[in-house]
């Protein structure tokens, strides 16, 4: 059952909030001013919350700043509740990074789906981070087995070059394929001659293994970003592993399952957002690639051809709307590449 807190001073605006969450199935904690609010979202760590703005003690624009600042709170979905309507409100609360804004009065219908929208984007978020989580419990079982190291010092390890291309759709897979250093493209090109980006992968992760599993030939193409060393893991070892392990199995389909759901939502994205939420939604896509640990703002260095490749979109709209959000200060650009300046403004677009 999700955490909803309601910070809200006005008692019967409270009581109708908390009413109708709890009729929808959400657990509601609630708080009658700014500084009771923070304390309880530190202490119960609620999934999301729904805030006013003009309250006693601390202001709700002080509640999010409050716990902004704090890591175990940052990233919990943030939706303002306000009678105040003017379009300056509206714009200071988005610009300091909040979720979503909701007037008063409203109507029920319009919060929830506010609110289902917000814990979609968080779940969305943490399933990337689970992802993760789940490529190092399946490097933890391959240790722990004993049966196979998948990387080693006597695997075959080979240098690519930028636009080198390493298999071919039709071909037979003869090994799978562990990214060293630098970064590779799957890609699809149509009858007309039209290419889209798949998946980029880069240090530490997989490619080439579902041809493996289904016996198939290459459906699609790996081609080289830049300057890649590759390890091969022949066939037979990454079979022996899967089919024989049933720990490491099912570790393994949970990466896989990550995988489709990156790709639904993918799809999702391409076929029912707007364009600058396409836009925003293949930038958050590409950040995992190209974060740097130890970096405040990630740098994308990719060409706009294969960004919007990536993204499924014009090069020239790409262009254009790279340029909207400079100046909506969400990036910043330089020598052709894309510095990520909020990320959480473009997770959360709200149009």
């Amino acid at each position: 059952m999700k955490k909803i807190l309601v910070i809200e001073d006005n008692r019967e605006v409270r009581e109708n909030t908390v009413e109708i969450l709890q009729l929808s199935n959400y657990m509601v904690l609630t708080a009658e001013d700014g500084k009771m609010g923070v304390e309880l979202a530190l202490r119960e760590k609620p999934d999301l919350v729904v805030c006013d703005i003009m309250m006693p003690v601390l202001d709700g624009y002080g509640v999010y700043h409050l716990l902004s600042k704090h890591p175990e709170t940052a990233t919990i979905p943030f939706i303002y509740l306000t009678a105040k309507s003017e379009k300056g409100d509206f714009r200071k609360g988005m610009e300091m990074g909040a979720d979503d804004y909701i007037t008063k009065p409203f109507d029920g219908i319009e919060l929830l789906n506010a609110i289902e929208i917000r814990l979609k984007k968080s779940a969305l978020v943490r399933q990337q981070y689970e992802g993760a989580t789940a490529l190092n419990n399946f490097w933890g079982d391959v240790e722990k087995s004993g049966k196979v190291n998948l990387t080693n010092s006597e695997r075959d390890v080979y240098n690519f070059g930028k636009k080198q291309t390493v298999y071919k759709e039709g071909q037979r897979p003869r090994v799978i394929y562990y990214v060293l250093e630098g970064k590779v493209k799957i890609c699809k090109t149509n009858n007309d001659g039209k290419e889209l980006i798949t998946a980029i992968h880069g240090p530490d992760e997989f490619f080439g293994y579902l041809p493996v599993l289904e016996e198939a030939a290459y459906t699609d193409e790996a081609i080289v970003l830049e300057d890649t060393s590759l390890m091969l893991i022949p066939r037979e070892d990454f079979l022996q592993l899967i089919l024989n392990d049933i720990g490491i199995a099912r570790t393994f389909i949970k990466i896989l399952t990550k995988n489709m759901i990156e790709l639904e939502d993918t799809l999702l994205n391409l076929a029912y957002n707007t364009l600058r939420r396409k836009v925003a939604f293949g930038l958050t896509q590409l950040l995992d690639k190209y974060r740097c640990e130890g970096i405040d703002h990630t740098v994308i260095n990719l060409s706009r051809e294969n960004m919007a490749r990536t993204i499924g979109i014009a090069t020239e709209s790409l262009i254009r709307t790279l340029g909207d959000f400079k100046d909506e200060k969400l990036v910043d650009i330089k020598s052709g590449k894309v510095i990520v300046l909020d990320e959480k403004k473009l997770r959360n677009l709200p149009y």
